[in-house]
């Protein structure tokens, strides 16, 4: 009929029935009519395969339903510590945040929420934490953390230090605190400090390029302890360098270059050692001197090598005459030495002429030869 509401609510669905603005009714699948010639009744319906009810009116339901609202709905009602975790047909499908009132319909699809109490601790258990990365819901809920191999990781909540994590994959439920997380490099680190004009003892003006190995063997000082870790470290190799090369003169540090850095070494490895930081070497790389500087060294280098250079003739022909003087006097004492070193002397001598008559045997060529020498 014309004053006639006819509803009609399938499987998947289910009605609210409102007349006067004010709910009356829940309805199930099936038709319904009603004699409405005044336009009171509203019915709106819903559809149970998305079970969260999305409707505005959750506290009046609660209130109007009472002792029936079990039938029809499953109550969320979270306290101020908790978090809920929503399974739909035994699967994890979405969080809910702490103080959260929610209604879900019952029927077609099964839900269940699971209470995880905030004050148990804020880390998410792994199968709580893959799932969410599936649904893409991690980072809406929670900091999540991951320390590769040979790192650390630092969680601070509300300011303060919490964990020191091994490597591994984590995550902490942002809810009602606020949580940091911070990763540090545990590996052997390359520094240089490069370009630092420096003086000598002696006055001198020279520009020295320095490297270090460093490795950070306690992340919780190196991050509490110091603002900025590195910049620290950093400027400690450069008051080292300074005070090592400002202690020697210039021919000390170009004649031990090991001693410098040992000097560094012992004064940074003191310096950092407290802040959580092992130093493994110290090295200076580059020591560049000024043109003026490098011509005068470089002349002075030139005379000692060419002094040590006649030295060394001067004692090679003093050895050589005195190894003449040694041969003169055997040869002295034995004739038949005499005799050797005379076909020495003619094999030398032939060696230069092309063709040679010889008259008289050998002993004639011999006396011949002593005769013209003679």
């Amino acid at each position: 009929m014309f004053w006639t509401k006819r509803v009609v609510i399938g499987d998947g669905e289910r009605g609210l029935v409102y007349r006067n603005r004010q709910f009356e009714q829940v309805l199930a699948a099936g038709v319904y009519r009603w004699f409405d010639p005044f336009g009171r009744i509203e019915v709106k319906t819903f559809n149970i395969a998305m079970p969260e009810y999305a409707g505005h009116d959750v506290d009046a339901l609660i209130a109007r339903l009472g002792e029936r609202l079990d039938e029809v709905f499953v109550r969320v009602d979270l306290e101020a510590d908790e978090v809920g975790l929503v399974m739909r047909n035994g699967k994890l499908e979405d969080v809910l945040a702490p103080g959260m009132r929610r209604l879900y319909w019952r029927g077609l699809v099964e839900v269940a929420v699971e209470r995880v109490s905030l004050a148990d601790g804020l880390e998410l258990r792994a199968d709580v934490l893959m799932r969410l990365r599936q649904l893409g819901l991690l980072s809406r809920v929670a900091v999540a953390v991951e320390v590769p191999a040979e790192f650390a990781g630092l969680v601070f909540i509300d300011g303060k230090l919490a964990r020191v994590l091994e490597a591994g994959s984590y995550a902490f439920w942002n809810f009602r605190k606020n949580v940091v997380a911070q990763t540090i490099d545990l590996r052997v680190q390359s520094m240089e400090v490069s370009g630092q004009e420096l003086l000598t003892r002696d006055k001198v003006s020279l520009r020295v390029n320095l490297a270090a190995s460093i490795r950070i063997t306690d992340p919780v000082a190196a991050v509490t302890r110091v603002a900025k870790h590195g910049d620290y470290v950093y400027r400690e190799l450069q008051y080292g360098l300074r005070k090592a090369v400002a202690a020697k003169t210039l021919d000390e540090l170009l004649g031990d270059k090991a001693s410098l850095d040992a000097d560094i070494f012992a004064y940074v490895h003191g310096r950092v050692g407290e802040f959580g930081t092992e130093v493994l070497g110290v090295g200076v790389k580059d020591v560049i001197l000024p043109g003026e500087m490098k011509d005068i060294l470089n002349s002075v280098v030139q005379a000692e090598k060419s002094a040590q250079a006649n030295v060394i003739r001067r004692r090679e022909e003093a050895n050589a005459t005195r190894s003449l003087l040694n041969t003169a006097k055997l040869i002295e004492g034995s004739p038949v030495l005499m005799r050797l070193k005379e076909l020495e002397a003619l094999e030398k001598v032939t060696e230069k002429i092309g063709s040679m008559t010889v008259f008289g045997g050998l002993d004639g060529v011999v006396k011949q030869l002593v005769t013209m020498k003679q």
